[in-house]
């Protein structure tokens, strides 16, 4: 029997700007896709600086986690694809107050472009379920 993938967009998440879901779930073994840091309840961006798009990407996959019985404890890796170094710091900042003790393997990717205007980082990111 081949393994079966799951994919899913659950409310109170931004709403994908391409043809996907955020969610694709194999098993224990979770991938969340690109996501920018837009407050979902306006459509809007969370805020025109890092430190603000941060929280909310970060907020997203809480709740992204959460629909797949999972949490911010389980991410294995995060990938961090930033528009500008010089908001490495408030980024940090941003992450170190989401993320609490939990250190996934984590890289930054500087960028040129991104998709979406005012968009100063995306992230994406793999986890696995609780159980």
């Amino acid at each position: 029997m081949s393994p079966v993938v799951e994919t899913s967009t659950p409310p109170n998440t931004p709403t994908p700007i391409g043809p996907y879901n955020h969610i694709a779930q194999v098993g224990q073994f979770i991938s969340v896709g690109g996501t920018a840091g837009v407050d979902p309840a306006t459509g809007q961006l969370a805020g025109s600086d890092a430190y603000s798009q941060t929280k909310q990407i970060l907020e997203s996959f809480r709740v992204m986690l959460e629909s797949v019985e999972s949490d911010l404890n389980h991410v294995v890796h995060i990938n961090i694809f930033l528009k500008n170094m010089s908001d490495f710091d408030e980024m940090n900042r941003a992450y170190v107050e989401k993320m609490g003790d939990h250190r996934p393997a984590r890289t930054v990717i500087g960028v040129n472009e991104l998709p979406k205007p005012g968009v100063l980082l995306t992230m994406n990111m793999t986890a696995v379920t609780k159980e």
